[in-house]
């Protein structure tokens, strides 16, 4: 009888829906390797010292614990947590480095059902997580799957103004002598892909600028140095007619760019959203408004532009791309604006208001799709204290923390807008906030957070009962 018991549950449980892949991305700089170093932190210490009043799995007892265990997917990269706790752990606390590729890790989480054939059957249940971390940039090739060559090429050449008309310098004077109706050289694509590539990372590092196509050609991982990440836009149409850059041939330079370009569609953008993203569950991006805030209406206004490519990702109607390549399954998206501990807590409403107006449009249509989708702020790892100070007699909110450089602060960033920032916050305002280290965590102890137990009562309060 306890032997047909057994093997009864294991149907039962391989039956119902025990196990979920959760996606993890955001734009550079917006956190996902501390992201996931402390869910991974928070949910092995549920068992021995949690500190998650907000997700209620732990708040009432059904959450037992977890513990890692050899991830299905051999061929996907491990995700660095013992490198991201080590660094936290140091003295001084430093930063886990950033990941450059998809990576992955997974937890078995043990609890006692709620409801359900399981409370039936079952004393305990196991959710099988799966963690996937990749870059928010990967997204932002998407559009490119409804775009050829010549259109890329146009899309690319109007974009070229301010700023990025500036940093693209280097690359616009290597193309001045490209003849894009000669015999195809690959030796010379190679050289002004390589100052193209070069313009994407100064957009990235000295712009303050987040989008970037194509997004693999600064985050490359295993294509590094591969042929199909060596083409660039045909930007110079004062060389060449749309026409006659559509109609090149394969043996000229244009026919060489055209054919890179169509590889990097099929075998790199799709094949991301084949092998990947169609197998997500659950997607949680992670946005930093506040760098963008400090750097100038410019980088904000590309963060918008970002955003709003990365989000065509989640816009699965009839007649979108995405339903008609894949079948995308992913039920809940949760958009968190990060380092909320770098701003005053009485300002965490403000960035939470910021980051619906930036989301609204996207937010509206996952509605429409049957797709959830939810704001908050959160400091995965905390790197503040809150506080007041006494100004001229009365007391306002500061920040207490390290600067990456060690300097101890005690300051007031500013102000967060509640919108979107209109011409006289960029003329008025006096928004500074400072990058911190981690605070000093215990390695017995789960890691100073702001915020997680919401995030995690999101993403998997209802899978976990």
């Amino acid at each position: 009888m306890n032997r047909f018991g057994s093997e009864l549950n294991k149907l039962v449980n391989r039956s119902l829906d025990r196990h979920v892949r959760l996606a993890v991305t955001g734009l550079s700089r917006a956190g996902k390797t501390a992201f996931i170093t402390s869910l991974v932190n928070q949910l092995m210490h549920v068992s021995t010292n949690p500190r998650l009043p907000l997700f209620s799995a732990v708040r009432e007892g059904y959450l037992l614990g977890a513990k890692r265990v050899p991830q299905v997917d051999m061929h996907v990269p491990k995700f660095g947590y013992e490198e991201g706790m080590n660094a936290l752990l140091t003295s001084p606390p430093a930063w886990p480095s950033p990941t450059r590729d998809v990576s992955q890790i997974r937890l078995a989480l043990r609890y006692k059902p709620q409801k359900g054939p399981l409370k039936l059957l079952q004393d305990t249940a196991t959710l099988y997580l799966d963690i996937v971390d990749y870059p928010g940039e990967w997204l932002l090739d998407l559009p490119l799957l409804d775009m050829d060559f010549v259109a890329w090429s146009r899309q690319q050449a109007q974009v070229l103004k301010g700023k990025r008309e500036e940093l693209a310098h280097n690359w616009l004077a290597e193309g001045e002598q490209f003849d894009p109706l000669a015999p195809a050289d690959e030796a010379l694509i190679e050289r002004i892909s390589a100052r193209f590539t070069e313009y994407l990372f100064k957009c990235k590092a000295e712009g303050g600028l987040h989008w970037v196509q194509p997004g693999r050609f600064v985050l490359p991982g295993e294509l590094a140095g591969a042929p199909v990440i060596q083409f660039f836009p045909m930007v110079w149409f004062d060389k060449v007619t749309e026409q006659q850059l559509a109609e090149a041939g394969e043996d000229t330079n244009a026919g060489m760019l055209k054919s890179r370009y169509r590889y990097y569609q099929q075998h790199v953008v799709k094949a991301f959203y084949k092998e990947h993203f169609a197998k997500f569950d659950r997607q949680i991006i992670l946005v930093d408004c506040l760098q963008p805030l400090n750097t100038g209406p410019e980088s904000f206004n590309d963060m918008r532009q970002a955003l709003d490519q990365l989000m065509q990702s989640f816009r699965y109607g009839r007649s979108s791309l995405l339903k008609r390549l894949f079948s995308p399954r992913i039920d809940k998206v949760l958009f968190a604006a990060t380092k909320a501990d770098h701003v005053t807590p009485e300002q965490h409403p403000n960035l939470v208001s910021l980051l619906q107006q930036l989301v609204n449009e996207a937010w509206q249509t996952a509605s429409f799709e049957g797709i959830q989708m939810d704001c908050l702020s959160l400091s995965s790892i905390q790197a503040t204290e809150p506080g007041f100070v006494d100004y001229q007699g009365r007391q306002v909110p500061a920040l207490r923390g390290h600067t990456l450089s060690g300097e101890a602060k005690t300051l007031f960033p500013g102000d967060v807008p509640r919108r979107l920032p209109s011409d006289e916050f960029w003329q008025s305002s006096e928004f500074d906030f400072l990058n911190f280290r981690p605070l000093v965590a215990q390695s017995d102890e789960p890691l100073p957070h702001i915020r997680m137990d919401k995030a995690l009562e999101y993403l998997l309060g209802d899978k976990l009962q």
